[in-house]
């Protein structure tokens, strides 16, 4: 059986869909169909912590994010808030003295890049200048970031914190929401459009003189189109393979968990929240000497890196925190579902009691309800892949790593500007894969550092 369309997109992941809701609905695209063997937002966007922000120390990400940002501002108002959008920011702690004059470089940073102002609480006579945080409230809430220099304001507005709290950075255009309700909505929206979802897999690409002609599925039905997107996730290298295009993207393992507090230690209203120190993990004495003893627990033992991070989750009622701590990641081939690490529950937990003291009532006691993870897809300089690939009427949206619920709006519309030739905005160049080619890109690469990005 064969057919045809306009634009054929292999992924019904958030950019997948994001990609389709752009084309059909803001460019009038009539008939684009999305492929995937999976059912929608089910490999890897169902796996995140669902949290935005434009907290980057990178000019164009920001600008980037604020363009999404801006769009999930607005379809938050189209649809009455179904994906239950906030803005209660990131929140990032230190208890080290040492660490201060980085915080201050990073919300400089920031600010630089367009996130928005800094504003400096040195001590307690301008209290009333931080805003307090709306937990349901997108709209009217600040913007820029909060720099928290006095202890006691630290303490006075975040019940539960550790003592030894030093300083706080809060991010304020920054919050999370519904992935799966977002991702439904812009289906929805696209469908009414004519967009088409078929329950199949690709396998074969036909090209001919360097142009994308045919779509062959698994059932062994054939779509003829000149637009193809790989918009395949943590697939997006094999996609990519069909064509004899290679995607410099690499792979790590993300997981997170699903905790009850039913002791109530984390404020239902807090932001999301991220302890930035380094740390040796709490054991007794007895389980210091079994860690020790075997090659397969000793790395137990050692220092783990900052960025452990925590958000409540769930209505008024519920009693759920979303935990997570990329403490490994080495790159890795994408395997579904991904593998567990046994002691990831344990190691969060207690990670996040650096953080929260009282978690440690939790200590080897199981009130995990959920546990998965997915893959940060992402590029060395961790920017996403949004445009034209080198065979003809082949196209990317991908390499979105970790932030691909958030990004997805604007780069999305990036690749259907892309398709359908309308203006690209000047930033366009930077995310395309053709960037690698620009010798003064390359140069850039060689002197870029991690940003700590999370």
């Amino acid at each position: 059986m064969s057919s045809t369309a306009e634009v054929v997109i292999c992924g019904a992941g958030i950019a997948g869909i994001a990609t389709a809701y752009q084309l059909a609905v803001t460019y009038g695209v009539k008939n684009v169909v999305i492929v995937d063997e999976r059912p929608p937002l089910t490999l890897t966007s169902d796996k995140s912590s669902e949290a935005y922000r434009n907290w980057w120390p990178d000019e164009l990400m920001v600008r980037l994010m604020n363009r999404s940002i801006d769009w999930l501002e607005r379809w938050a108002h189209d649809s009455g808030n179904r994906f239950l959008l906030n803005r209660r920011g990131y929140l990032y702690f230190t208890a080290n003295p040492a660490s201060i004059p980085s915080f201050q470089r990073a919300a400089q940073l920031a600010a630089q890049a367009g996130a928005g102002e800094v504003r400096v609480h040195a001590d307690r006579s301008r209290d009333a200048a931080y805003a307090p945080i709306d937990p349901h409230r997108f709209d009217d809430q600040p913007t820029g970031s909060d720099l928290l220099l006095d202890r006691s304001l630290i303490l006075d507005r975040f019940s539960g914190l550790n003592p030894d709290v030093v300083a706080a950075v809060h991010a304020r255009r920054c919050g999370w929401f519904s992935g799966q309700q977002l991702g439904m909505y812009l289906l929805e929206k696209a469908r009414e459009q004519g967009v088409t979802l078929i329950n199949d897999r690709i396998d074969r690409v036909r090209v001919r003189a360097n142009r994308v002609e045919e779509i062959h599925l698994a059932s062994d039905r054939s779509i003829s189109t000149r637009s193809f997107v790989n918009a395949a996730g943590p697939f997006v290298q094999s996609v990519g393979q069909l064509i004899g295009v290679e995607i410099p993207v690499i792979h790590e393992r993300h997981l997170k968990i699903a905790f009850k507090d039913y002791l109530g230690i984390v404020p239902r209203d807090a932001p999301l929240m991220i302890w930035t120190d380094p740390q040796y993990l709490l054991w007794t004495a007895d389980e210091h000497t079994d860690l020790a003893a075997s090659d397969d627990t000793r790395w137990l033992l050692d220092e783990f890196p900052g960025g452990v991070h925590l958000r409540p989750e769930g209505g008024g009622d519920s009693n759920l925190v979303l935990m997570l701590w990329a403490y490994h990641v080495e790159p890795c081939e994408p395997i579904v579902p991904p593998p567990l690490d046994e002691f990831f529950p344990e190691v969060v937990l207690r990670g996040m009691s650096a953080m929260f003291p009282g978690l440690r009532a939790y200590f080897g006691k199981s009130a995990v309800l959920l546990y998965d993870g997915g893959y940060y897809t992402k590029t060395p300089e961790n920017r996403p892949l949004a445009g034209p690939l080198p065979v003809e009427g082949a196209y990317v949206c991908g390499a979105l790593s970790g932030y691909g619920l958030m990004a997805s709006a604007a780069v999305g519309e990036l690749v259907a500007a892309h398709i359908t030739g309308n203006t690209l905005p000047d930033y366009a160049p930077t995310f395309s894969i053709e960037r690698y080619t620009d010798p003064g890109y390359r140069r850039w690469l060689e002197n870029w550092q991690p940003a700590g990005q999370l």
